[in-house]
């Protein structure tokens, strides 16, 4: 079954210098031969690289590179996962895995943090959204695939890895170590507590539990607070995404009606896509509402801050997001592993993409953190040449002149005050009509 992410391989095997494909039949036509044409010279380079490079080869690890690069070519979420890869994604997405608690993407060669997770030894380390990743215990990680790093910072609990960052805009960069301790990763993706007048829920991802167990926080402070409950803050801060299913679903736990998220294949040609509408029932009972958002807020995030932006339901409260509008299929490939592949684009109910451009929110706010984070997308943004319409591109938003290290760096809400917070239940005392983009 596939899984998707905010059956079946062709082997073939390299007999000498003999063609590795039939001839194409007439039905194919010119474009059919230039294919066939490309695919036989690929097989005659594999051959080359095999008997005359002037070291040893495997033909695994050739075809893995070669299965690697024409992945990363499409996007830098499209790729192939070994065995044991596969499977601990897969894993991942039920709440428990092993490793930094980090999630990456490959960008310029360079390994991008999408974001950490809560409370795991990435965040703890004080790694943040945003931060290129150049070594991994001095070795370069330019030129390596995103599964070979991926793989040297998975490990055994306990043991060490040191990651070299490179944090902040082009100008003012500034590079470091950061050493990390390994250890098994136990997501618990919903915390809740109550902040005055209002029920504050924070989710740090979209796992397979995430809907269940906001729903589960949600009764309690009504229970709890009984008619002192006024409104809720629901915080998508650093929460890198997850699964579309859950996505929809917490989005819909808040809505009566009306579309949630539409996606579209990116060839239009073979599938129209789908939209996914809103059932009737608000969990929170109609009461005023408040999404605290930043550049770590990605993905399943950025579905659930654009839903409730567009329905007029919440007031985003932070900075703008990630900007990861594209849908990911788990596929699996049998005993190969699997691959994640790029499917489709998605769309907010307005009809906005926001690849590479993020939601803004209604109500700017900063904390250091966000800062920091904001000058490290505002370097992604211009090194791959994003083009933003002028009805998308978010307001001018101040930098940061310099950097601050690692461990100076606080986690909202525990590390002197959360003024994005604050500014939310403000903004709920006395709330602005929401900048929806109809």
């Amino acid at each position: 079954m596939r899984n998707f992410l905010l059956g079946g391989v062709c082997a073939f095997a390299l007999m000498g210098s003999v063609a590795l494909f039939a001839a194409p039949s007439k039905v194919g036509g010119l474009q059919a031969n230039e294919t066939y044409r490309q695919l036989n010279l690929f097989g005659e380079i594999f051959e080359r690289v095999r008997n005359d490079y002037y070291k040893e080869t495997k033909d695994d690890e050739l075809m893995e590179a070669a299965i690697n690069g024409m992945l990363s070519s499409l996007d830098p979420y499209s790729i192939y996962m070994p065995p044991r890869s596969f499977q601990e994604a897969r894993v991942q997405t039920r709440g428990e895995f092993g490793g930094l608690g980090i999630e990456v993407t490959q960008e310029n060669g360079l390994i991008k943090v999408v974001s950490p997770i809560d409370e795991t030894p990435a965040q703890k380390a004080g790694v943040l959204p945003g931060d290129l990743i150049t070594h991994l215990d001095g070795d370069p990680v330019m030129g390596k695939s995103l599964n070979e790093s991926i793989e040297k910072m998975r490990g055994a609990p306990n043991t060490n890895i040191v990651l070299t960052v490179r944090r902040g805009a082009a100008d003012a960069a500034k590079t470091f170590d950061i050493k990390i301790t390994r250890a098994v990763i136990k997501t618990r993706v919903v915390r809740a507590r109550r902040e005055g007048e209002f029920a504050y829920l924070r989710i740090s991802s979209f796992n397979e539990h995430t809907t269940q167990d906001m729903v589960a926080a949600i009764d309690r402070l009504k229970s709890e607070m009984g008619n002192d409950l006024k409104g809720y803050i629901i915080d998508l801060r650093d929460n890198p995404g997850g699964l579309l299913d859950q996505a929809i679903s917490v989005s819909d736990s808040f809505l009566n009606q009306g579309e949630i998220v539409s996606t579209r294949a990116l060839r239009p040609s073979t599938d129209d896509g789908q939209r996914y509408n809103a059932k009737r029932g608000d969990v929170a009972d109609g009461k005023p509402m408040a999404v605290l958002i930043n550049g770590g807020s990605a993905s399943a995030s950025e579905i659930v801050a654009g839903a409730l932006q567009d329905h007029h339901r919440a007031v985003l409260v932070g900075n703008t997001t990630f900007g990861k509008g594209l849908v990911q299929t788990m596929i699996p490939l049998g005993e190969f592993g699997g691959m994640k592949l790029t499917t489709a684009g998605y769309f907010t109910p307005s009809g906005r993409s926001i690849d590479k451009v993020g939601i803004s929110a209604d109500v700017e706010a900063w904390n250091e953190r966000d800062r920091q984070i904001a000058a490290a997308l505002k370097e992604r943004r211009q090194m791959t040449g994003t083009r933003e319409t002028e009805e998308d591109k978010p307001e001018k938003q101040a930098e940061p002149s310099t950097v601050t290290p690692p461990q100076k760096v606080p986690t909202p809400g525990q590390d002197g005050p959360d003024l994005v917070l604050q500014a939310a239940m403000e903004v709920l005392r006395a709330p602005p009509k929401p900048t929806a983009r109809k």
